[in-house]
């Protein structure tokens, strides 16, 4: 299942800067988490969706960019981000 609207709003409430940030970077590895983890479950059940599994394989890849780019850029928010989404151990 995709993300509804109604659970990104809320992702976009819990993790934005401001009233008007939609597209910061800890947004869209909060939104990217949690499509991340539906996928996750998806493929569970369904091992041979190959294409399902290039778009996880994409949002891993896109997350990651995301979280190297927070890390350079705001160590803090970085590790808020890391210790919010449950992500390093």
């Amino acid at each position: 299942m995709a993300v509804t609207k109604e659970q990104k709003e809320k992702i976009i409430k819990d993790f934005r800067i401001n009233d008007k940030d939609c597209g910061s970077a800890q947004v869209q590895i909060a939104i990217l988490t949690s499509e991340i983890n539906d996928l996750t479950e998806h493929l569970k059940t369904h091992i041979h969706d190959y294409h399902s599994k290039r778009g996880l394989l994409m949002k891993v890849g896109k997350r990651r960019k995301l979280l190297a780019y927070l890390k350079e850029n705001d160590v803090v928010a970085y590790r808020d981000v890391i210790k919010r989404l449950n992500l390093r151990k």
